[in-house]
């Protein structure tokens, strides 16, 4: 495996965006892709950042992500929230999501949390069982909640 990790830098916006997209296409929502570049170099690079990336490069090309941002949790306390993990289709199976778990994994630790969380889709047995064999738990009895921006302002409207 000839890959670099490193932390992700402004030069990186362009191929992470491309990333975004294409694991959004994977799962199926290849219109559900908001955000912007300005928005990520805004949002992981600037004053405040609120997210951490990190890129694998190959060939000096940005391969795969691992995009990560610190949370609370009431019960743990600090708590890192592993957003997307996303590996281009030609270089799964190389042993690159690990490389990148890792990383993840790591810098976890080395924050002292006490839980690195993230979601995984239900009909996404290989990320499924990529993420068991590394010793994750699957919380079968939680549900996801969400709501997005028109919930959002619907709500507002009728408070």
């Amino acid at each position: 495996m000839d890959y670099t990790i490193r932390l992700a830098q402004k030069k990186d916006v362009t191929a992470i965006l491309g990333l975004i997209q294409e694991l959004a296409d994977f799962e199926k929502e290849p219109n559900a892709v908001l955000v912007t570049e300005a928005d990520l170099l805004q949002h992981g690079f600037g004053d405040q950042p609120l997210f951490t990336c990190f890129v694998a490069e190959k060939d000096e090309k940005v391969v795969a992500i691992a995009l990560v941002y610190i949370r609370f949790s009431t019960w743990k306390g600090k708590t890192v929230h592993l957003e997307d993990l996303m590996v281009n289709q030609e270089h799964r199976g190389s042993g690159l999501g690990t490389l990148l778990l890792n990383e993840v994994i790591k810098y976890g630790h080395n924050l002292g949390v006490k839980r690195i969380c993230w979601e995984v889709l239900d009909w996404n047995d290989p990320a499924i069982k990529f993420y068991e064999s590394k010793g994750a738990t699957l919380l079968k009895d939680w549900y996801l909640v969400q709501m997005d921006e028109a919930s959002i302002n619907n709500y507002i409207e009728n408070i």
